[in-house]
């Protein structure tokens, strides 16, 4: 029993190891191309056509639900309109570069090519009816686009790098942090879909659900607050396929997990108001569930309605000796080096930010540690500390998500700080 599970989670993990680390790849390229004053700059104004470039930028970003987050209300500071900001958040966790290759290897060309077109549909929707309903000024704020925008160093001022150093940042972003991003909810969902497959009779969605649009609204229901990326999102449609869910259910799935999260929904809700929060939620709910019968209608009438035959026959496929086994084990040491890190003791962290206070000569200065809540992923932790370090006398900052706390060192004021974070969106934790 034990051993057969075992099987079907190893299985899945080696099918969707290959397309992994090809897509990490290309997150990291667009970590390096995609600047962030670029993108604000083609997110300004409340004209439809910003709505437009938000969702374009959006849909490639290789950013979960949470990432996209800071990232939105940087672009929102940066002086996006609300609509653009919206149409960025709807898009931009449904798909991206990593997400869009591992569908085409899992769940084969349709699913890889639906995914984006939704997302690109999806976010311009909600855009426009942001821009329709909601008729805030623009944020006066333009600091977020000034200053340095490299992702290779911290000079202001035009310059060029090396290709070596551009590779680098590169391979840093993609195979680093983005994966430590992933990595949790990636093992999480190859599990789940192993459960899946094993425990649950094949006919199980048939026999006790069998309507599309129930099946639809139990996605809905259970995808809107699950903390699920793109690519952890895969496995478990594929397994839910296998067990008689409709192609366009699993469908729904795919765009729901993805785009939402408790967390974001809250942080979003504080920082953008209900109003917004509130059409997000209703243009995610409802196009999901138009895509999911566009989906459906298309295999059915051009697919004889036996694609998630086909998908189980593609997913059962056993690799041999080969390049994309040789890739799948370089990927699986690419996860056990990320899951050390994430899982690193906060002690051995903290002896190291302490032997540098005390080698710069700040053994002397304050330190204070202020609780966050809402941080959920790197690019969260990364944001707050950018916006704790702009705070004046800050000297050092450590932000720790397993602990959701920021220990800081320095000649600060406290409330500066908590104010910092209250500004990236997250809430202190008194």
């Amino acid at each position: 029993m034990i051993i057969e599970l075992i099987k079907e989670i190893v299985n899945t993990f080696f099918q969707m190891a290959p397309y992994l680390l090809l897509g990490l790849t290309f997150a990291g390229i667009l970590h390096v191309l995609f600047t962030k004053k670029m993108v604000a700059r083609h997110l300004g104004g409340n004209s439809f056509s910003s709505v437009i470039k938000a969702a374009l930028l959006g849909v490639p970003l290789p950013l979960c639900s949470c990432g996209v987050v800071p990232t939105a209300l940087s672009l929102r500071k940066s002086n996006a309109s609300e609509g653009a900001t919206v149409s960025f958040l709807i898009s931009t966790p449904q798909t991206g570069v990593d997400s869009i290759i591992a569908t085409y290897g899992m769940l084969g060309p349709l699913f890889a090519i639906f995914r984006p077109v939704t997302a690109f549909i999806m976010g311009i929707a909600g855009g426009a009816v942001t821009n329709l309903f909601v008729k805030n000024p623009p944020v006066q704020n333009g600091s977020e686009a000034e200053g340095a925008d490299c992702k290779v160093c911290t000079v202001p001022t035009p310059h060029r790098h090396t290709l070596f150093q551009r590779v680098w940042v590169m391979a840093k972003y993609g195979y680093g942090e983005f994966l430590d991003d992933i990595s949790k909810q990636l093992v999480a969902g190859v599990i789940i879909s192993g459960l899946i497959s094993y425990f649950l009779p094949d006919d199980f969605f048939t026999r006790y659900v069998g309507n599309d649009f129930l099946e639809m609204l139990i996605m809905i229901i259970g995808g809107i607050p699950l903390y699920v990326c793109a690519t952890a999102s895969i496995p478990i449609a594929l397994a839910l396929m296998t067990k008689g869910v409709s192609a366009g259910a699993a469908f729904v799935f795919l765009t729901v997990g993805p785009a939402t999260n408790a967390a974001t929904v809250t942080l979003i809700a504080n920082v953008m108001g209900r109003k917004v929060v509130t059409i997000y939620l209703a243009v995610i709910s409802v196009f999901s569930i138009i895509a999911g019968y566009s989906f459906n209608f298309i295999v059915d009438h051009f697919y004889g309605g036996n694609i998630g035959i086909d998908l189980m026959a593609h997913h059962h496929v056993h690799n041999e000796a080969s390049a994309g086994l040789i890739f799948s084990y370089i990927f699986l040491a690419m996860l056990i080096l990320s899951l050390f890190r994430i899982y690193l003791p906060d002690t051995w962290k903290r002896m190291f930010s302490k032997h540098k206070a005390v080698t710069a000569g700040e053994a002397a200065a304050q330190t204070s540690t202020i609780g966050i809540d809402g941080m959920t992923c790197n690019k969260c932790a990364q944001h707050v500390t950018g916006d704790i370090q702009k705070v004046k006398g800050v000297q050092s900052v450590d932000v720790s998500l397993k602990k959701k706390a920021a220990v800081v060192t320095g000649d600060f004021n406290v409330e500066e700080v908590k104010e910092a974070v209250r500004g990236a969106g997250y809430k202190v934790r008194e």
